[in-house]
């Protein structure tokens, strides 16, 4: 009989298997760098798994940002992962191809360019760096025309609606701009035109119209908008601009609504920023700032730098940013062209009017969105007796959807919508399955006592009795809003 004799190794065998180490047994430090190193394949198997509680970005159909792009792209990217942009001299065909893109966009929105004229614009990290750049310059120029004619320059304001994205709220706050904005109305959920001239003043360095509601999807009227100022501006011998916040329809309204006026066709138009990353096809990282010409970009906010080698031009927030999502925009320009892009839009349509009609058969929804303009299909409940939209959004991420549920801004906040954005990667079946998966949720939320039905209830018992549909819904809203705060305050969210 043979006798074999293992021999016990002296090294950490079980470092081969991170979940046969030590690693996963321990919490790592949450607030502070640990003292020790671990193994790096502990250090991805660790992360790799917490990541895992993390949503499906496929199913986040609250984000309007891209989630898909083909594995050619991905190769490019992760090749340009290094790059730092600022390097211009450095990389100085990345710096080639970001023009390429500002004059590509400046083109699809009709900007009055010669066949040897350089587009005026450039790439940011997305369209909030944009509205700022923008912003800038028409607070620039306000304030340089104020100072000619002898007359104050410290209370400068924008005229919006009350549906713009944060992103301005945050320019008016930082950069001391006061915002006026146009309050909504129910069944009207962008600015109206002839409010916003009452608002507009001596004072006003722009007009900014936003194509493609955040709410809504809905695209304002632009061209009316213009006309309006137009009239103004010869009354009063002001020349108020307008600025389109274009981040979700700049790539849109080209292929699906060629022939409508919103860009640098309408004369009062001096920028449009436009989201790369949302339908631009692109990972999260990119916009772009397009001005019509170069007199409506004061020189004085361009500084030129040459500490990294040839004199450079940067008219930016930030400084140092990745080269990746520049080019993954070229890509998709060239690869798709103005054909690929619009059959993709189209499609998104098309799904979206799928998925509205799914939804309409079910006659338990209101559609708050319109059939023109972003791909998305906003609606609310009909009756909002026994449960709310915020249920529903909450009981479909069993399911694994994200479906985000928010009430209008003023004056239309007791309206309660559910908001389902329809991206590249979003196709028929999955628009077919989530109405069969919002029908289930209906059916489960019929049969169950909801926990705010239940709090109504008891309302109803101590004599607060509602006397209209409108009443209800604003109690579903509030107590909602209070649940949810409670929650924040639990999870120690700041």
């Amino acid at each position: 009989m043979v006798l074999s004799r293992t021999v016990q190794s002296q090294s950490d065998v079980s470092l081969h298997s991170t979940f046969a180490s030590r690693y996963v047994r321990t919490s790592l430090p949450r607030f502070q760098i640990p003292e020790n190193s671990i193994p790096k394949e502990a250090a991805y198997q660790i992360i790799n798994d917490e990541l895992m509680l993390d949503g499906n970005p496929r199913l986040n159909l609250a984000s309007f940002v891209t989630t898909w792009m083909e594995p050619e792209c991905d190769k490019l990217i992760m090749a340009a992962i290094n790059k730092n942009y600022v390097d211009m001299d450095e990389y100085p065909v990345t710096t080639e191809l970001q023009n390429r893109c500002v004059n590509m966009i400046a083109h699809l929105f009709n900007a009055p360019l010669g066949d040897s004229d350089t587009a005026v614009g450039v790439g940011t990290v997305g369209s909030s760096e944009a509205i700022m750049l923008a912003g800038l310059a028409f607070k620039r120029r306000w304030q340089n025309k104020m100072k000619a004619l002898g007359k104050p320059y410290d209370k400068p304001n924008i005229v919006t609606g009350a549906n713009v994205q944060v992103c301005w709220e945050k320019f008016a706050r930082y950069f001391e701009v006061e915002l006026k904005e146009v309050k909504l109305s129910e069944g009207y959920y962008v600015m109206d035109p002839d409010k916003a001239m009452e608002m507009v003043d001596e004072n006003t360095i722009c007009v900014a119209a936003i194509l493609g509601s955040t709410l809504n999807g809905e695209f304002e009227d632009v061209k009316k908008l213009n006309d309006l100022l137009v009239e103004k501006n010869a009354e009063t011998g002001w020349d108020t601009p307008i600025h389109v916040d274009a981040a979700s329809g700049g790539f849109i309204a080209p292929f699906l609504y060629p022939e409508l006026e919103w860009d640098f066709r309408l004369p009062l138009v001096k920028s449009i920023n436009v989201s790369g990353h949302k339908y631009g096809l692109v990972y999260a990282g990119i916009g772009w700032a397009i001005w019509r010409n170069k007199e409506d970009l004061p020189d004085e906010l361009i500084f030129h730098i040459n500490y990294l080698g040839a004199d450079q031009p940067t008219f930016t927030l930030n400084f140092s940013k990745g080269s990746s999502q520049i080019i993954a925009q070229y890509y998709q320009l060239i690869r798709l062209g103005f054909e690929g892009y619009k059959n993709i839009m189209e499609n998104c349509q098309e799904n979206a009017m799928v998925l509205k009609e799914g939804l309409e058969k079910t006659e338990r929804f209101n559609i708050v969105s319109k059939d023109n303009g972003v791909p998305l299909v906003a609606f609310s409940l009909k009756d909002h007796s026994e449960h709310n939209e915020f249920e529903i959004s909450d009981m479909l991420r069993r399911f694994g959807w994200i479906v985000p549920a928010y009430t209008m801004p003023p004056d239309a906040q007791h309206i309660t919508v559910l908001r389902v954005v329809i991206r590249e990667d979003f196709s028929r079946t999955l628009a077919e399955r989530l109405v069969a998966d919002i029908v289930k949720v209906l059916h489960e939320l019929d049969t169950l006592p909801a926990k705010i039905s239940a709090k109504i209830e008891v309302c109803e018992e101590k004599g607060i009795v509602n006397k209209t549909e409108l009443d209800v819904q604003r109690k579903f809203t509030d107590a909602w809003k209070k649940f949810v705060a409670d929650k924040k305050k639990t999870n120690g969210v700041c």
